[in-house]
């Protein structure tokens, strides 16, 4: 009973009306964790598991989609509806599948891009279609990544497809392998920074070394030759009009 109130804090997704199969498979989790999932499929749950999986319902939606199941009393009436809602016909569906196919077929590996972020991409559009009940197998992935990824990983796909069944390479074991490279140039990236880092500090103190000798040099040179006047002035025979020492007589 704790790890339930403890699971119940968790607010569910809140759904607006996009991306409903995800939303769905979140829900469905959430209300069996709660076991509240029988409440919404039957008509036979007792009433207080019905009041909560309606409340549940109600704390996962928007407030626009709210206002359209407000005056359903059952849960499993507010489930039903907004499946037959948001969940579309099979023309949709189908739709719906084959932009995300087109979506995926256009998807290239930026430079600037990891090999993971990238199969993270692919990924997210494979889930989205299988959601929609169509199939997308990890080796449709796998031959997407093999000729679509930059030239810099063609070293390693050569090594690979040399040594491995192309119909029997997983796509962690694909990733694992093109990841390498990844690795290692961050390494590189890293030691460069660091690099220029050293290089950078070692130029500022050497124009602070340099600007420092040259300021002493500027102040001796100064003080030499205020010392060289006071002693001019000191020769100085004593002037014939004031008879004062320190400046020649036509001053």
């Amino acid at each position: 009973m704790e790890a339930e109130a403890s699971f119940s804090a968790i607010a569910p997704t809140v759904f607006d009306g996009n991306n409903y199969q995800l939303w769905v498979v979140r829900m469905e989790t959430y209300l069996e964790a709660l076991d509240l999932w029988e409440a919404i499929k039957a008509h036979k749950e007792k009433k207080t598991k019905k009041s909560r999986a309606k409340a549940c319902l109600f704390a996962a939606v928007s407030s626009t989609i709210f206002t359209r199941i407000m005056s359903l009393k059952l849960a499993k009436a507010i489930w039903d509806y907004l499946k037959s809602k948001y969940e579309g016909d099979e023309r949709i569906k189908g739709m719906q599948v084959l932009n995300l196919i087109r979506e995926f077929e256009l998807q290239r590996m930026k430079d600037s891009e990891t090999i993971k972020d990238y199969s993270d991409r692919l990924l997210s559009i494979a889930n989205k279609v299988r959601l929609l009940g169509s199939e997308f197998t990890n080796s449709r992935i796998v031959q997407k990544i093999l000729v679509t990824v930059p030239e810099r990983y063609e070293a390693t796909i050569t090594t690979f497809v040399n040594t491995k069944d192309l119909s029997k390479i997983s796509l962690a074991e694909l990733l694992n392998a093109l990841q390498a490279p990844d690795q290692r140039r961050l390494m590189r990236g890293d030691t460069t920074t660091e690099g220029a880092l050293a290089a950078k500090h070692q130029n500022m103190a050497k124009n602070k070394t340099k600007k420092d000798f040259e300021g002493n040099g500027a102040s001796t040179a100064s003080a030499n030759a205020k010392e060289k006047n006071e002693n001019q002035k000191k020769s100085y025979p004593p002037c014939k009009h004031c008879r004062k020492k320190g400046h020649p007589p036509f001053k």
